[in-house]
């Protein structure tokens, strides 16, 4: 948000002055409101650079106050003519924005108003005349005030200046460029993507959002949709930069996870965290849920819910019941590196929970993932013989163009390429995610592979990171 917008000149007489400001006194104070509040900014500090040396002219400038509380941005321009009081006019149009603030939509901003008001002060000495001539236009102080006003609360202005300009501006937002979207990457949707889908959508858009759903991954949308990888990959990365989609990794059973500090706001139910992921996770919510029992026999409260029975069989439930927030918070605590989802599942079936019963396991996963409680950790192969080979320039990695050629039972030789295809895996660099997409390979079959690999004894290891 704009929390002020000035206009300065350079008098030879004064120095630099600043002739109008919105809100009044937000640059200097004035002695006509005295009432108002202090300045933002103590204008008595950055006044060298609200108007520069001449190095600085024509660009943009960005300075923080002294407290770091706000941020001055911008534009000094300079017109030389002779026309004018020692042949130049310098001037500057700026705003004042939080410190934290995003300032790349603004600078859009400040760079239209220089030019602007540059362009009408070539033309008619639009800025110059101020205040000298009587001719009914608006004062520039008032100029100033809509524009924060409209910027402020609608994003745009169209302000008419006079009989033959008007003052035309927009803020955009700034969306940074989206990451690479690989052909392992589970796009899942934000929104209801098929609610908002417009015939005037791309044609390759229109056919890639009914398979987003968060369970396909890249490359299987691009086959269902009949779509070539590029121009999936290019699609999926113009809805990642309008925030429309998020990024996962593909589930799969045999994957391991292990918790983030995030985990210990799950554990303190903030925001109702634990109560959101049940209501995201919990299948067959009407039916009971059994407490784990240790091994006397009794309730630890694993299931969570009260009995209305002493100890025989399960008494009727009071209404729908859920998983119990502890049980929740126990299966979420309980992901570690080395521990697989099946595993983790086993674990809590074992100890009386059944969690396929009651918990999408996929959904619980994700959701960890996308709160930011939990992380996937990747598995990895590492050839010491290959590395020797990339270090010495015998072998070089191959291009992605490379990669889609290859198929696993072929070979490639010759060109300093590699003659196994799964050796260009085997620097430490990919994931095995990658190898189960590039080569259509399931994981047992790539350990099958990696475990007849021609290779000295103890030379490749698999890791997890």
């Amino acid at each position: 948000m704009i929390q002020g917008i000035f206009y300065a000149r350079f008098l030879p007489e004064e120095g630099t002055k600043i002739v109008a400001q919105s809100p009044p006194g937000c640059i200097v104070a004035s002695s006509l409101t005295p009432h108002l509040k202090p300045p933002l900014v103590d204008f008595d500090i950055i006044q060298e650079y609200i108007i520069p040396r001449k190095a600085f002219f024509n660009h943009f400038l960005t300075v923080n106050s002294p407290d770091n509380k706000y941020s001055i941005l911008g534009f000094p321009v300079s017109i030389p003519h002779e026309r004018y009081h020692r042949n130049e006019f310098i001037f500057n149009f700026g705003l004042v924005v939080e410190a934290d603030a995003d300032q790349i939509p603004y600078e859009r901003l400040v760079r239209r108003l220089a030019v602007t008001f540059a362009e009408m002060e070539r033309q008619g000495g639009y800025l110059s005349s101020e205040g000298k001539l009587n001719d009914g236009r608006r004062p520039i102080e008032s100029l100033l005030e809509i524009v924060k006003e409209d910027l402020n609360n609608y994003g745009e202005c169209m302000i008419p200046v006079d009989e033959a300009n008007t003052l035309n501006m927009k803020l955009f937002p700034y969306h940074p460029s989206p990451p690479p979207v690989r052909g392992w990457h589970v796009p899942v949707p934000k929104m209801k993507l098929t609610s908002i889908l417009d015939p005037t959508w791309d044609l390759t858009l229109q056919k890639l959002v009914p398979h987003i759903d968060g369970v396909n991954d890249v490359r299987r949308i691009a086959w269902l949709a009949d779509v070539s990888l590029p121009l999936t990959q290019t699609a999926l990365q113009h809805l990642l930069y309008y925030d429309t989609i998020l990024l996962l990794d593909m589930f799969f059973f045999g994957s391991c996870y292990a918790p983030r500090p995030g985990v210990h706001d799950f554990i303190e139910n903030k925001d109702s965290l634990v109560d959101e992921c049940a209501g995201y996770v919990c299948i067959n919510p009407t039916s009971p849920v059994p407490a784990a029992t240790g091994p006397s026999g009794s309730s630890d409260g694993g299931g969570g819910h009260e009995r209305a029975g002493s100890t025989g069989g399960e008494a009727p439930l009071a209404g729908p019941q859920r998983v119990s927030n502890y049980q929740l918070i126990k299966l979420m605590t309980t992901f570690c590196v080395g521990r697989s989802v099946m595993e983790w599942i086993k674990l809590h079936t074992d100890a009386g929970f059944p969690v396929l019963q009651h918990i999408d396991v996929r959904r619980f996963v994700q959701f960890g993932v996308i709160k930011g409680l939990l992380y996937r950790v990747h598995k990895h192969v590492v050839s010491k013989q290959y590395l020797t080979l990339l270090a010495t320039g015998h072998a070089r990695p191959l291009r992605e163009d490379e990669v889609s050629s290859i198929r696993p039972h072929e070979g490639v030789d010759g060109d300093g390429l590699v003659a196994d295809p799964l050796q260009r895996y085997t620097d430490g660099c990919h994931s095995f995610d990658q190898i189960i997409t590039e080569q259509n390979m399931a994981d047992g079959k790539i350990m099958d592979n990696l475990r007849s690999f021609k290779a000295p004894a103890g030379d490749l290891t698999v890791f997890y990171r």
